[in-house]
């Protein structure tokens, strides 16, 4: 069984990244981000990933069934800008098996 997935991510600028995510490192799709530096340093997990700020806000293209949201997710989505019915919060989104094919874009830098 593989511990990777594979995931498609849009950045800021419109360029489509095929990434693999570990999935048995704890890791949220913000940190996946972060990690392959899809987002310019200090314009994303501003909060460190505490559902705070919405910096990691992602529009959800594919058909995944997600977490259901939190409430300070709901929250936070609610005060943020360039909200979509699809939008959710990357720190939110754990990297597991399931999220094999996810395919994402990143909501522009308010």
């Amino acid at each position: 069984m593989s511990l990777d997935i594979n995931i498609k991510i849009t950045d800021r600028n419109g360029v489509t990244h095929e990434v693999v995510a570990p999935t048995d490192m704890a890791m949220n799709l913000m940190e996946v981000v972060r990690s392959y530096e899809l987002a310019e340093e200090g314009t994303i997990g501003i909060c460190g990933g505490m559902a705070m700020c919405a910096s990691c806000q992602c529009y959800v293209k594919s058909d995944h069934n997600l977490p259901e949201m939190t409430d300070d997710e709901d929250a936070m989505l609610a005060e943020a800008f360039n909200v979509e019915d699809n939008s959710r919060l990357g720190c939110q989104i754990q990297m597991t098996s399931e999220m094999e094919g996810l395919e994402v874009e990143l909501a522009p830098e308010s």
